[in-house]
């Protein structure tokens, strides 16, 4: 199509059509929906909608205020950018700037709250263990582990980059509580493994005992030739 022909398709379209089409694309319609609402094809609806509703500078501060707070929704911006500029963004927008920076709404990492001791052992027993190689072949590890069977919706995402899974502020802390669930329990070595043991109930030392230790660890344990048992402090 020539630059006249182009020229007269958009002439076509008034001031208020542009303004309308600015704000439904701003609610986040396709531009075939707009193209619908407006009674315009969809090319036109695309030439008359402009390119780049923010500056490079709004770009970044958008992309400041998610690094700052990884937790913030995009709708939040939105409603800080156009309060600052004075014009109207949607949240559609801000997760398209943001993903153009390569920011990408996860799901947040749940990890317990570890205190300064925790840290402190936790360092100190890998660096105990830094230097071993074939000594990891003959460790054998065992826990149990609590299935929650109650749903979660995960809806709080964060904002981060790439390789920023384990930072502090892209972790969601919470505390286990009572819920539906399952408890099965097993252990794993670099050439076997134990059988699956499910515990019905609450498991306690007795019950760790007479359904755990004697009749799954302790065979388990006999059977290898030379083997190191991690015990899990239970």
């Amino acid at each position: 199509m020539s630059r006249r022909k182009l020229r007269s398709a958009f002439d076509q379209v008034s001031e208020f059509d542009r303004g309308r089409i600015v704000a439904y694309r701003d609610c986040g319609l396709s531009f075939r929906e707009i193209g619908s609402r407006v009674r315009r094809n969809q090319t036109t609806v695309m030439r008359s909608h402009p390119s780049q509703c923010t500056t490079s500078r709004e770009d970044r501060q958008i992309v400041l205020i998610a690094v700052t707070d990884h937790s913030v929704t995009s709708r939040t911006i939105a409603h800080h950018t156009g309060s600052v500029t004075h014009h109207s963004v949607s949240a559609r927008t801000i997760r398209r700037r943001l993903q153009q920076s390569g920011l990408s709404a996860r799901h947040s990492l749940l990890g317990l709250p570890l205190t300064q001791n925790h840290r402190r052992l936790c360092r100190q027993c890998c660096d105990e263990r830094r230097m071993w190689v074939a000594e990891w072949n003959k460790v054998d590890f065992t826990d149990e582990s609590r299935i929650c069977l109650q749903h979660h919706d995960g809806r709080i995402r964060v904002w981060r980059h790439r390789g920023e899974r384990m930072l502090n502020s892209c972790i969601m802390h919470r505390h286990t509580g009572p819920a539906p669930s399952i408890m099965v329990w097993g252990g794993i070595g670099y050439h076997s493994r134990t059988p699956l043991v499910r515990i019905a109930g609450t498991l306690n030392s007795q019950r760790y005992i007479s359904e755990v230790l004697e009749p799954v660890v302790l065979p388990y344990l006999q059977s290898l030739a030379t083997t190191i048992f991690q015990q899990d402090n239970a």
